[in-house]
């Protein structure tokens, strides 16, 4: 994995929502507010990019520079 520089993370929704995930091609509640991300082998992010709560980065994913990533990525 590796993370580029300027990346930022979001842990907490700032709705007070929930954070869904996807598992097994279902979203789920994971009953907490706040949850990060999960990030798998070899995946790599842009500079100056953001990655919202809940979002899932799959094996060998990739982000572009400057992106905010909203739904998982495969």
């Amino acid at each position: 994995m590796n993370f580029g520089a300027g990346r930022t993370v979001a842990n907490l929704r700032h709705d007070d929502a929930n954070v869904r995930v996807t598992i097994k091609g279902d979203r789920v509640d994971t009953g907490r507010r706040k949850f990060g991300v999960v990030v798998g082998d070899g995946a790599k992010t842009g500079i100056n990019m953001t990655l919202n709560t809940g979002v899932m980065l799959r094996a060998n994913a990739r982000t572009e520079p400057s992106e905010t990533v909203r739904w998982d990525r495969t």
